[in-house]
């Protein structure tokens, strides 16, 4: 196992070098400069800004500077925002970015994990084909849209609900709606077909054959068994609902760290663009590492056959 996972942390370093080698490839292909837009004509004024920010440099020292500062987990000045570093807008907005998408995950995981062990106790039953009908709408819609269907139907039209900022809990429930279906949804399905596997496993006609409770036999038993590829899927669905905040936060008017990415990208800030694509993509990619290393620990026979190359 110990083999594995050094392999694994090798990948992970190197899949983080990739793709801030990648960002700053196609930040440097972007034609111009950040200063295109500013209000001067002074060829000398943009000349000094460039030079200030190190932009007049060949590409290969902004590159050894870029990875520098990966590297020491210093993301320079933001071009846009004199009095800020790209560092300052992680610290404030990364917290709340983070607190939305736990949030929304943890939902999603209880509600989907609900939802489809009820689907699979009643297979082929009303509440199955309900349950299993509400997994395929949450899969359907688009979270950008079910947020806009939500904002008109329940803050607009009926007023129940707030919407913008976060500045309480009544602001988080719809936000967290709109992340949380779609992820809920694959895992009902999941969790459906893997527990209906494990319900016809022969140890399980063992406990039932022993007497034990319908509920022993499937949180002691079942589930425990069922919940293996929901696990394996839980990194990636942590990544797709970590990103996908960037949009309904700013539909949502939050605070987070989506509305400096999208200023940035409006605004050519170079630092903040490639800062934040740097750090959350290795905010994932540890993510996606821990869990691997976790499914191997739960089951031992993926150690196995991983330490094997099988």
């Amino acid at each position: 196992m110990l083999k594995y996972t050094i392999k694994r942390f090798l990948l992970m370093i190197m899949t983080i070098w990739i793709i801030a080698t990648l960002t700053f490839v196609l930040m440097n292909a972007i034609p111009g400069s950040p200063f295109n837009e500013e209000r001067t004509s002074n060829e000398a004024v943009q000349a000094n800004l460039e030079a200030h920010f190190n932009l007049d440099q060949s590409p290969l020292v902004q590159y050894a500077g870029y990875l520098k500062s990966i590297a020491t987990f210093d993301y320079g000045p933001s071009i846009k925002k004199p009095n800020d570093s790209v560092n300052d807008l992680l610290s404030r907005g990364f917290p709340i970015s983070a607190e939305l998408g736990i949030i929304s995950v943890t939902v999603a995981l209880l509600s989907g994990v609900v939802l489809g062990v009820i689907a699979a106790l009643r297979h082929n039953g009303i509440i199955d084909y309900l349950a299993m009908t509400i997994a395929v709408l949450g899969i359907s819609i688009p979270n950008f849209v079910l947020a806009t269907l939500l904002i008109q139907q329940l803050s607009v039209n009926a007023g129940v609900l707030p919407v913008a900022t976060w500045s309480s809990p009544m602001h988080m429930i719809l936000p967290t709606i709109a992340l949380a279906t779609g992820p809920m949804a694959i895992i009902a399905r999941l969790t459906r077909s893997s527990m209906l596997e494990v319900l016809t496993q022969d140890y399980i006609k063992m406990a039932r054959a022993k007497g034990l409770s319908p509920m022993t036999i499937i949180v002691k038993h079942a589930l425990k068994n069922a919940l293996m590829p929901v696990v394996t899927i839980m990194g990636t669905i942590l990544a797709g609902v970590l990103t996908g905040t960037f949009v309904i936060e700013k539909i949502f008017a939050i605070p987070g760290m989506g509305q400096y990415f999208v200023e940035s990208i409006n605004q050519r800030d170079y630092p903040v663009i490639m800062g934040t694509t740097v750090f959350y993509s290795a905010f994932l990619v540890v993510i996606l590492f821990i869990v691997d290393i976790t499914y191997g620990f739960l089951d031992p026979r993926v150690k196995i056959h991983k330490e094997e190359g099988n």
